[in-house]
């Protein structure tokens, strides 16, 4: 396996930016302080537990937990205890989970789930396929050859299908998951509202009254189910659509607004900015813009 604190790191020549990384860690010093980055993160914690603090939501978690962050998503790890384990970083002109979304239909899965942890449990099969996986990876940085960068991205795939894989058999309406866990009739529906209307529909009371339940009531049930509020769920939701639409096309943020139910150009900047902590076009800059298209 890789030796602690190994790191193994891929630069883009054009603009000097991150494109790939693969490291070991032995201590938290890398993730105990808030993480925002322009490029997608997992972290594999092989050994040790603690309270994961992602978006809006904490959670506990033990030893072979899979983290997946999307772009801009803040996180950090609290623990007590020594962590060990694995992180990758790519960034999208390497891979876009949008462009490669029918190979590896990662995107609303592992990454940009509201309505899930961003959380993947690592059973016993899947460890040697990682850890294989990620050997391959680190072979292919330490002798780079001919077509390196398609042979790391068909290992990022195994390695990202897996773990969609293992997430979608974790999910509550899989079959194989305890039936304690399966969600009630009514948050399912939520769940279809949201992904229906969220473009026309931007306030809980909006989501009460189509579902004909009080919105103190539904608000009680989201915040007890999903661990964060109805109003954050839907705010994620409005900016995982315009960070998709920012990155996938040339559109204007106007468009984008406006497409997304707003009229006024710079209350849905502010309101992104409050949200990703960046505004669109530091996001724009900094991940791409139209790159999918022209891929």
């Amino acid at each position: 396996m890789l030796n602690n604190q190994t790191a193994f790191t891929l630069v883009n020549p054009q603009t000097g930016n991150l494109t790939f990384r693969l490291f070991s860690f032995d201590d938290n010093s890398n993730f105990d302080h808030l993480q925002r980055h322009n490029y997608y993160t997992i972290i594999w914690v092989t050994k040790g537990k603690g309270r994961l603090r992602a978006s809006f939501s904490e959670y506990d978690f033990e030893a072979n937990s899979l983290f997946a962050f999307a772009i801009y998503q803040p996180f950090m790890i609290i623990t007590g205890e020594q962590l060990e384990g694995f992180a990758l970083n790519f960034h999208p002109d390497f891979f876009c989970i949008h462009k490669h979304d029918k190979e590896v239909a990662c995107h609303g899965v592992l990454f940009n789930n509201i309505y899930e942890p961003p959380i993947v449990r690592v059973d016993e099969p899947c460890v040697p396929i990682f850890n294989m996986v990620l050997e391959q990876m680190k072979t292919e940085m330490q002798n780079p050859a001919l077509a390196q960068y398609e042979l790391l991205m068909s290992y990022l795939k195994i390695f990202l299908i897996t773990a969609v894989r293992l997430k979608t058999e974790q999910q509550p309406g899989n079959h194989k998951v305890l039936s304690e866990r399966k969600e009630p009739f009514i948050l399912q529906n939520l769940k279809d509202a949201i992904e229906t209307h969220f473009k026309q529909k931007h306030s809980a009371s909006e989501y009460a009254d189509m579902l004909n339940i009080s919105p103190k009531a539904l608000a009680k049930m989201a915040k007890n189910h999903f661990n964060r509020t109805l109003t954050d769920m839907i705010a994620e939701r409005i900016v995982i659509e315009a960070k998709r639409e920012l990155y996938l096309t040339n559109k204007p943020v106007k468009t984008i607004a406006f497409e997304l139910g707003y009229d006024d150009e710079y209350y849905f900047s502010r309101f992104f900015k409050n949200n990703a902590d960046v505004s669109p076009q530091l996001y724009r800059d900094t991940v791409g813009a139209g790159r999918a298209e022209v891929a």
